[in-house]
């Protein structure tokens, strides 16, 4: 690990429920480290909104943690609670349809699989917890980037469009289509012959937080069986946004 950002993040752990506010000298003895260099590594802390400082006068500052933590602690939060809801849904589900079954969220500009339950069939596609992916490429990320604001949306999409990534045209009528009838589908996308079906995921807010990701060898999604796939997938995510508080649209509106 870069030195600078280890020793940025034993700063932080100076703080804990009995310690909720230092000083620059009380940091600087507690770490071990001169003045000049806490001051230095506090201010690239503040500046990002991990530190804040309370008052400053000539011999010495006060430091709290910032809302930054509290922003990130949320999300992590948020992300433990749906994959506890939603685990046992994604296993009686893989179970039925003998396909795998991921949970797909957004973190920052990318998608991240936290979940996953395997298909019992003896081929099986390489995926694991961990993975990421452009929000661009795959069933669940582009289920997730259609859910987003206008804006946050603009900018994922510039970014693909300068790199040579999408059609811009095109993709943004995919993203229609994707809100229209409240799933995604891909064919190929992150893996040759395989098939991605994703439906949305709500919270309590009407807001999608998270992406049900089927996916499966092509040959497998077809006829009576794709149809099994999806209505069953439809039904398990409907299941989950329930149990994490979704009461449903009132006249189609979204909160």
């Amino acid at each position: 690990m870069n030195q600078s950002v280890k020793k940025a993040l034993s700063l932080l752990n100076l703080f804990d429920e009995k310690t909720y506010e230092l000083s620059l000298k009380e940091i600087s003895e507690r770490s071990k480290l001169p003045k000049p260099t806490a001051y230095r590594l506090l201010t690239t802390l503040e500046s990002m909104n991990y530190v804040y400082k309370l008052k400053e006068n000539e011999h010495d500052s006060r430091y709290r943690l910032g809302l930054k933590l509290l922003e990130l602690g949320k999300l992590v939060s948020d992300q433990l609670e749906v994959r506890r809801i939603a685990f046992p849904y994604m296993e009686t589900l893989a179970n039925e349809i003998q396909e795998a079954v991921h949970l797909v969220v957004i973190n920052h500009n990318e998608a991240i699989y936290i979940e996953k339950v395997e298909s019992s069939k003896a081929i099986r596609l390489y995926t694991r917890i961990g993975k990421s992916s452009p929000l661009y490429v795959g069933s669940g990320p582009k289920l997730l980037l259609a859910n987003l604001p206008k804006e946050k949306q603009e900018v994922i999409i510039s970014q693909a469009e300068t790199k040579g990534k999408i059609n811009r045209l095109k993709f943004e009528e995919e993203l229609q289509r994707i809100r229209i009838e409240g799933y995604s589908y891909s064919i190929s996308e992150q893996d040759e012959n395989t098939t991605g079906i994703s439906y949305p995921i709500y919270d309590y807010r009407n807001r999608v937080i998270a992406a049900l990701t089927i996916s499966g060898l092509s040959t497998y999604f077809e006829g009576d069986n794709l149809r099994s796939i999806k209505a069953k997938s439809e039904e398990a995510a409907e299941v989950i946004s329930r149990k994490l508080g979704f009461r449903g649209f009132v006249q189609g509106v979204v909160d």
